[in-house]
């Protein structure tokens, strides 16, 4: 019979493609883990390894082994979950990871519905790189992790990806420079400062893909990967910034700033990045199920006159 300790330190060493790392993961020594790889080559008569370079890399038997694994680990998460969600009266765990260029507004609203399931729930979520989030996920120290972009590909992570909403993108600044921006949108932002998300964030190139569409030349003033950072330097009127079209209203009234205009021509994207593709954590079906009432769509009129004059009659206010 197959020694299922073996086989969850064979289990982590493949995910993460070395020894090293996966003692860090499993706070044990290499050493260690090697002993206890040996062992179960010698009980499957098999190798499972062979080194390359400085990585680990699956052979033929190893990648069948691997398979195996990932399923018996998968269903053990799931029970895991399904037993702490009916032990009665107690509470459920949900363990979320956030992606820190997740605007903390969307993150609430996607996750508040896991707050209602009918029991009291034990929340811990984390905020992290999303690399390191889907690491802590690989090894089921999350229940799901929540992006603003899929799994990337070469991460080495076998994850499955919801959809979850999407929204336009809206554009504010504070009251003293949204006044200058007196042409017709998005043309007033030629050449006015512009504070961006950080340029590891799926937003930012399709910005700059949109500015260039139009013919625009913002004055880039500076990036952001924290998106409540940007929005303070833009209360201090430092530069225009951009915000889900879906929180156009809730960011103006927090931070005191003005629509300047928006558009649906930039969407962002947001996902539950989970190990299962059927996951039964109530947390995460409560979730699933209020996917896309999260983020109520937003009707945005296309770059117009109309729009321009929309705008300035709302600042004049």
């Amino acid at each position: 019979m197959i020694n299922y300790k073996h086989l969850q330190y064979f289990w982590r060493v493949a995910r993460a493609g070395g020894l090293a790392r996966a003692s860090d993961e499993a706070h044990v020594t290499p050493q260690t883990i090697s002993e206890q790889l040996h062992e179960l080559e010698a009980s499957l008569g098999a190798q499972l390894f062979e080194r390359r370079g400085r990585r680990l890399e699956l052979t033929e038997t190893g990648q069948v082994a691997f398979d195996y694994a990932e399923r018996i680990f998968s269903l053990g998460a799931e029970a895991e979950a399904v037993l702490r969600g009916s032990a009665g009266s107690q509470s459920v765990h949900f363990r979320i990871g956030v992606a820190d260029v997740v605007p903390k507004a969307v993150a609430y609203r996607l996750i508040e519905p896991a707050m209602h399931i009918g029991k009291p729930v034990h929340l811990t979520a984390r905020e992290w790189k999303l690399e390191g989030l889907l690491a802590e996920l690989a090894v089921h120290r999350l229940d799901m992790v929540i992006a603003d972009t899929p799994t990337p590909p070469g991460t080495g992570v076998r994850a499955f990806n919801h959809r979850l909403g999407e929204t336009g993108l809206c554009f504010l600044a504070a009251p003293a420079l949204a006044e200058r921006l007196t042409d017709d949108f998005p043309a007033c932002l030629h050449r006015m400062p512009m504070l961006m998300p950080g340029q590891d964030t799926a937003l930012y190139g399709r910005l700059v893909r949109w500015f260039e569409r139009h013919h625009l030349t913002p004055e880039l003033v500076a990036e952001f990967d924290d998106a409540a950072l940007m929005k303070a330097f833009g209360r201090a009127g430092l530069g225009v910034f951009s915000s889900p079209a879906a929180l156009a209203d809730e960011i103006a009234e927090q931070y005191s700033v003005r629509l300047v205009g928006a558009t649906d021509e930039v969407r962002q994207e947001f996902f539950a990045i989970s190990v299962q593709r059927r996951t039964t954590h109530p947390c995460v079906r409560a979730i699933f199920d209020h996917a896309g009432s999260s983020l109520p769509a937003i009707a945005v009129e296309p770059p117009s006159l109309a729009t321009s004059r929309k705008v300035r009659r709302a600042l004049r206010q």
